[in-house]
């Protein structure tokens, strides 16, 4: 069950503000990526690539982080901590809305790559208000 958000840490994920996934290699090291996502409740939805870098890593350690700032003032941020699952939710829907809410237009991905969605559910939030 995630923890609930505050009103700041939803209003960060509402807006367009860019988010860093990061997930655990094989090794143990960090990856990061910048991603676009979508608040579901108290949850995270984002769209990778199927069987590469952050969806092997999800699948072999579900654990992962996400951290968004605010565009307009970097300062204030969240980082969200928590398990990621793989889901089978409708990747062209979340795609398309993730398009128009970054971009202002659906955007169609032209590179044949699978993707899946990937669902963030959040047991620590740790939120800078600094304004």
């Amino acid at each position: 069950m995630p923890v609930p958000l505050d009103a700041a840490t939803r209003s960060l994920l509402d807006g367009r503000n860019f988010p860093v996934v990061a997930t655990l290699r094989a090794d143990g090291s960090p990856q990061s990526s910048v991603v676009w996502v979508k608040r579901d409740g108290d949850t995270l939805l984002f769209v990778a690539p199927a069987g590469r870098g952050k969806t092997a890593n999800l699948t072999r350690d579900p654990r992962v982080s996400v951290t968004v700032y605010d565009a307009g003032n970097p300062y204030r941020s969240a980082e969200l901590r928590g398990t990621a699952h793989l889901t089978d939710l409708d990747v062209t829907r979340l795609s398309d809305e993730l398009a128009v809410k970054y971009l202002g237009e659906t955007h169609e991905q032209a590179d044949g790559v699978a993707r899946v969605v990937v669902r963030v559910v959040p047991d620590r939030v740790i939120a800078f208000p600094r304004q």
